[in-house]
């Protein structure tokens, strides 16, 4: 475990004043963190839920939160003696503490991080391979959110074509090791592409005991993309990138000047491979008056006629960077021609040593006679390596210029004019580009010109979105939905599925004129073309998974555990005595009444849940997993759905769009894209934002030609030096406000000055002991970047409050947490509203902790929540572990919802070591419910929320077991 040093204690006394969090004595007292019983410990044994505390190999007691001291600068450890646990379950104390890891709060533990450069692997190549096949990675195939990965298999070297969102979560599904992987290819830098390369360096970076590194290779638009991951991945971690191509910022001059790239780029060539890039670039609208000139010449494309009869059209030529497009070529060695041992004897050679130099390639002395044998004198005629293209030709603007590339002549087939000697013979094409160009005639004469080719069209095809490329995951969610269809609905591929085995709409190539002058199959997930063995040539559908239907699924499960059936009746029942259970509710908080309800142990029902619709809100769990995406659970994403008043983002890991896709279906999720307000990022770790990216930029192409305001993005301060570096590449189409504008302090200071910029720093009158200035982990004292403009500033929480008012929203404030420099929560409170009898009800409020130790600021914030969902990233048995990365375990999470009378209490952010569902006890759960992915808690189920949690335990009993994970738990820890 790494090294704990520097850490503050908070201190709770029974029937005394808290002492407080105290980094400096000039620091004032904070309010009291817990209330004095809420860590009173019963006296009556615990009931452990077994379903919830199977701890399999790493079995460890309860026991109550540590003592922690500052020693000597080391590591953590108790102060007094360590009594037994038995002992420790039944004693009743009046003082207990919580730590923190004050260095990885402040930003200066550096346990986790590379100590120096990564290493790259390495591999003893195998020149005669005996297996070689190219792969298709299918990601995003099912949600149409990325573009797939090809993978290129030899026995020592593996290289993947692009790295969209998903890649990682996808290789772990199909047991793909990303320490394997030599070589990562970028076919264009932007989100589609490359969304998946910062979680996929920060993995690497995390595997093994120095980590691990691969190298990257893009055009010259990689520089940006790099230039912006520096804001939250080490150094070292990059280090091994490469770009080619035209220098990063050329103008429209220079651009045409790059034609001298239109030539091969070779970057591998070893006796494995050779691998080569052909920049593919739209014209600019200079370039295309230059070589067309006047409208005499004749329009030999159908391109050349929706641009001259379009104006427009020639304007979205412009050459931007993110704009070049690769065409990768892979080349093997040839076969060489099988040896003669009976031609080597009559030339005079002796068996031996020079037969197998022969073999490689080299001339020997013959032994008996005057001689010298040349390898063409014993071998057998040579046959030529397998050829691969993978082009990626994403607009229109790029085929032009892919009909005219002079380089890639030498590899059409003998049809198009090519004599036998100077013709390569290509034995696969896999195209990425998407079918809106695929499916122009121009594209499919293109194709034609390469003869008996097999191509494999990888774009994104309505017929794959029927079969989910995460299995794992979608029976998961299938088993989910039987049991408890209101919190888990059905995700949106299921309705897709069709008898006949397509989705509507899709049409075959086949179908598409010109199509017989060449073999095409769509793409399938996993698909495989064989290279090697030779005798192998060609496909191989083996490993494409099937189609497996929902019903299938719940066979199975009913097969399995027949008790699930009684289980989804006693859910269902819920909702069946719902109406009267809320007309007795109601009735008993208008007469003031305490609810007997065992399940809501003594709570009574929140005001603001009083006539409350199903069209108010609704939390939609699209990511519950930590660090790195797992087989069941993504990274961090919630979705606040206010209905017809729009949505909100918490969050936005890796795969966020995918999520979104899966829950809602593909045009479903678009929509749900178009209606975001505001995207709130509560720090700068890759596993909160890095799909921040790609769900901009869909919502600008979404938008596009339609009048609209640039999307709020709310996040630490440095997420905006990533965001200014990133929109090089692609526009984004947002604004940014920093968090801490979003204080409450900050608010009332702006709100104090009636819209006039306001003097100093808003942050001046924060009154917190974690971000006070002069205390190192508020890294915005020390900020080199210059004084804030309070003009733009407000101007952006003007359109804050527009906002909020307009999506039914109240406040939307942020406030400073324990875990990393600038990390935050968030508190939604919605505004007031008056029902039918014209009574005014109060709005509901939603707290998020991000991620965070247990602190004042949260139950602060939390005080009189409707929902507070905190993490919990650990078991309680982990404190220590939590302590050290600055996480909360199940109990401390529930303490900090109890201590702040929270009405209902939801966890996620789960540790990667509990594959499907956390370790947990009963005796918490009067109010708690834990998340999974795609979960969705209607506002107006919250009062039945617990009582699903245990017969959850019924679906899972026989999947309790705490994998052994801890190289996954630790690989994304550099990104800490």
């Amino acid at each position: 475990m790494p090294q704990i040093v520097n850490l503050r204690v908070l201190l709770s006394f029974a029937g005394h004043p808290a002492s407080s969090l105290k980094p400096s004595s000039s620091v004032p007292p904070l309010p009291l963190l817990f209330r004095p019983n809420t860590f009173s410990i019963r006296t009556r044994s615990l009931a452990v839920f077994t379903a919830f505390s199977s701890y399999s190999r790493k079995q460890r007691k309860y026991s109550r939160p540590l003592n922690l001291t500052r020693r000597n600068n080391s590591s953590l450890r108790e102060t007094g003696k360590r009594e037994k646990d038995s002992s420790m379950e039944e004693t009743t104390t009046q003082t207990q503490s919580v730590g923190f890891n004050k260095r990885r709060a402040e930003g200066t533990d550096k346990s986790d991080r590379p100590k120096k450069v990564l290493p790259l692997k390495d591999r003893r190549l195998n020149p005669v391979n005996t297996i070689s096949y190219v792969q298709i990675m299918g990601t995003g195939m099912d949600t149409q959110d990325t573009s797939p990965s090809v993978l290129l298999f030899f026995d020592k070297q593996r290289f993947i074509f692009n790295a969209g969102e998903g890649l990682q979560r996808f290789c772990t599904e199909h047991k793909i090791k990303l320490s394997k992987i030599d070589h990562i290819f970028l076919s264009r830098v932007c989100s589609e592409t490359a969304g998946g390369l910062p979680g996929l360096l920060l993995t690497l970076a995390g595997m093994g005991d120095e980590g691990m590194s691969v190298n990257v290779w893009g055009p010259s638009d990689l520089g940006y993309l790099v230039e912006a991951m520096r804001s939250f991945i080490p150094k070292a971690a990059m280090v091994h990138t490469h770009s080619f191509g035209p220098s990063p910022g050329s103008d429209e001059v220079s651009i045409l000047k790059a034609r001298k790239f239109a030539d091969p780029i070779i970057l591998v060539d070893d006796e494995v491979v050779k691998i080569s890039a052909i920049l593919l670039q739209p014209q600019s609208p200079d370039e295309y008056k230059l070589e067309k000139g006047n409208n005499s010449l004749p329009l030999t494309t159908d391109l050349d006629r929706e641009v001259r009869g379009n104006p427009d059209k020639s304007a979205e030529l412009a050459v931007k960077p993110g704009d070049i497009s690769v065409i990768y070529v892979c080349e093997l060695p040839e076969i060489k021609g099988k040896f003669d041992p009976k031609k080597a004897a009559a030339l005079g050679l002796k068996p031996g040593p020079k037969y197998r130099e022969l073999q490689l390639g080299n001339s020997v002395k013959s032994d008996h006679q005057n001689i010298t044998v040349h390898p063409s004198d014993v071998l057998g005629p040579s046959v030529p390596g397998p050829i691969i293209l993978i082009v990626d030709c994403p607009t229109s603007c790029h085929l032009r210029e892919l009909l005219a590339l002079e380089s890639l002549r030498s590899y059409y087939g003998n049809n198009s004019g090519n004599s036998e000697e100077t013709s390569k013979v290509v034995s696969c094409i896999i195209h990425l580009s998407p079918s809106s160009v695929t499916s122009t005639i121009d594209y499919q004469k293109w194709m034609a010109q390469f003869g008996e080719v097999q191509h494999l069209m990888a774009g994104h095809e309505m017929k794959n979105i029927e079969v989910p490329i995460l299995k794992s995951s979608a029976r998961i969610a299938a088993r989910l939905n039987y049991l408890c269809p209101q919190f888990f609905p059905a995700p949106g591929f299921w309705a897709l599925q069709h008898p006949s085995g397509s989705a509507p709409g899709f049409q075959e190539l086949s179908e598409v004129p010109d199509s017989k002058l060449f073999r095409s199959v769509s793409a399938e997930n996993l698909l495989k073309f064989h290279l090697r063995p030779y005798a192998q040539l060609g496909l191989d559908r083996s490993g494409v998974p099937s189609l497996t239907s929902h019903s299938e699924i719940i066979d199975e499960l009913l097969s399995e555990n027949p008790e699930i059936v009684d289980a989804a009746q006693q859910v269902a029942w819920f909702w069946h005595e719902d109406k009267q259970l809320k007309e007795d509710t109601i009735s008993m908080v208008k007469n003031n009444t305490m609810i007997e309800d065992p399940w809501l142990n003594g709570n009574t029902l929140p005001g603001c849940l009083e006539d409350i619709s199903r069209e108010d809100m609704e939390i939609v769990l699209l990511g519950t997993g930590s660090s790195q995406p797992s087989k069941y659970r993504n990274v961090s994403s919630i979705l606040i759905n206010l209905f017809s008043k729009g949505s909100l983002l918490l969050d936005c890991g890796e795969g966020t769009l995918g999520q979104l896709k899966r829950r809602f279906g593909v045009e479903g999720a678009d929509d749900a894209v178009r209606r975001l307000r505001c995207i709130w990022i509560s720090h700068i770790h890759a596993d909160h934002h890095t799909g921040l990216a790609r769900i901009l930029a869909l919502r600008r192409d979404l938008l596009k030609g339609v009048p609209h305001k640039p999307l709020l993005v709310i996040g630490p301060r440095q997420l905006k030096r990533f965001l200014d570096a990133y929109q090089i590449l692609e526009d984004l189409d947002m604004q940014f406000l920093d968090c801490r504008h979003t204080t409450e302090a900050s608010l009332e200071a702006f709100e104090s000055n009636k819209g006039e910029s306001p003097s100093g720093s808003p942050n001046q009158d924060i009154d917190s002991t974690l971000f006070a200035k002069g205390v190192r982990m508020q890294s915005y004292w020390k900020r080199p970047d210059g004084p804030i403009n309070s003009g733009i500033v407000l101007s952006i929480l003007k359109n804050l409050k527009e906002l909020l008012k307009e999506a039914g929203l109240e406040t939307l404030t942020s406030f400073p947490v324990v875990h990393c420099p600038q990390a935050y929560g968030v508190a939604l409170k919605a505004a007031d509203r008056i029902n039918s009898s014209g009574k005014l009800i109060p709005g509901w409020k939603i707290v998020y902790s991000g991620d965070s130790r247990p602190c004042p600021e949260i139950i602060k914030a939390s005080q009189g929540a409707t929902v507070l969902i905190h993490e919990a990233t650990f078991e309680d048995g982990l404190v220590e572990e939590a302590i050290a990365r600055n996480h909360s375990t199940t109990k401390e999470a529930i303490e900090v919802g109890d201590s702040a009378g929270a009405y209902r209490i939801i966890l996620t952010h789960f540790s990667q070591r509990y594959p499907k569902i956390p370790v947990f006890d009963e005796t918490h759960m009067h109010k708690t419910c834990i998340a999974f992915d795609l979960m969705s808690v209607n506002l107006a189920d919250l009062h039945v929320l617990p009582k699903v949690l245990p017969l959850l335990k019924i679906l899972f009993r026989n999947e309790m077991a705490v994998e052994d994970v801890d190289d996954i738990v630790t690989a994304a820890s550099v990104a800490n």
